[in-house]
């Protein structure tokens, strides 16, 4: 059968384009800005056109190199930035800062204008389902023909060993009003299950991903070296054990906290190197997470491809801000069901 074939906006290092490759789409064209993301993108993906800009992206510029008339794009698939609507930037949680990327949404909506897809897939965080920028953008779709449905689904629900919400928003072409994917994974993949077999991160053998990771001061490393295996916290310390600024600090409980073996992973943000952060230490040895171990935790595959000449801030803000291969795979598995049956 003919592959159905798909766009991918806002493609970061590829993490949605992988899922809707490993679900059976072509993806034709993508856009991402960014250099180093560029880079990891056509790294794994190099038959795929990578404009520099969305707001070039056009169905004349697709139409250069593929032969696609309106209406035969199966799927549009968009991860707008969301900076701006991710709750640790928002005012009181809820009023979104501003951020001139916020209205990128609308040039998705531009592109869904002059392509007309079948199918639409927008993923970001939850905190958009609130914002009048997504109730303009399901009335617009309304005018051009779309139903549409959305809900927050966790990505550890869909075979990805960490807890990440996210808004996933699906519109269909017609009469027929889409349906939001349930869980595909009853039993959640663990962090053991993707971290216990690898090698020492000194190996010979082991990647080079494998070996970036934070370094500590003597005075942070000693008080790692104290907080328990496999799911402790700085709270295990004692209040005189810890840093000043922690003691004052009365949430943010994760930082300086181990993974556990047998759950999930926290969700991995583009901070996931740095314990100061976030519950990034490894369950068991006296160190941060590595950056191979987290893309392993965001569900790529081992063998994928990410920048180790561009710094640890920027590879791992590329993993951290990924849309989980397996995650993006399931919600593209159920577009191809979608559009199945619609016809």
């Amino acid at each position: 059968m003919k592959k159905p074939i798909a766009i991918d906006l806002f493609s970061g290092c590829g993490g949605l384009t992988e899922g809707l490759v490993q679900a059976g789409f072509r993806v034709i064209a993508g856009a991402e800005i960014r250099p180093e993301a560029r880079s990891a993108y056509q790294a794994n993906h190099p038959r795929v056109r990578l404009f520099d800009d969305v707001r070039v992206v056009s169905l004349c510029s697709i139409q250069a190199r593929h032969k696609i008339e309106r209406g035969q794009l199966d799927l549009l698939a968009a991860c707008p930035p969301c900076q701006g609507f991710s709750s640790l930037r928002t005012k009181n949680h809820t009023n979104p800062v501003r951020d001139q990327r916020n209205n990128l949404i609308f040039e998705v909506l531009r592109i869904v204008g002059e392509l007309l897809p079948k199918a639409i897939l927008i993923e970001n965080v939850p905190g958009l389902l609130t914002n009048w920028r997504i109730d303009d953008f399901r009335r617009a779709l309304k005018k051009f023909g779309y139903k549409t449905n959305q809900g927050v689904l966790d990505a550890a629900d869909f075979g990805v060993p960490q807890r990440r919400k996210r808004m996933i928003f699906i519109g269909l072409l017609g009469e027929v009003e889409p349906s939001i994917p349930e869980a595909t994974h009853a039993v959640p993949v663990t962090v053991r299950d993707v971290l216990q077999h690898l090698p020492s991160w000194d190996a010979n053998d082991a990647p080079v991903l494998h070996r970036m990771r934070q370094r500590f001061s003597p005075e942070v490393q000693n008080r790692i070296n104290c907080i328990p295996k496999n799911g402790g916290s700085r709270r295990h310390l004692g209040t005189e054990a810890q840093l000043d600024c922690h003691k004052r600090q009365q949430g943010f409980n994760d930082v300086y906290g181990r993974l556990s073996w047998d759950k999930v992973s926290v969700t991995i943000t583009r901070s996931c190197h740095n314990p100061s952060k976030g519950r990034y230490l490894h369950p068991e040895e006296n160190r941060a997470l590595t950056l191979h171990e987290a893309m392993l935790l965001q569900g790529f595959p081992p063998d994928y491809i990410l920048p180790t000449d561009r710094g640890i801030e920027k590879t791992a803000s590329l993993i951290g801000e990924a849309f989980p291969p397996p995650f993006a795979s399931a919600q593209a598995r159920h577009i191809r069901r979608l559009l199945k049956d619609r016809v």
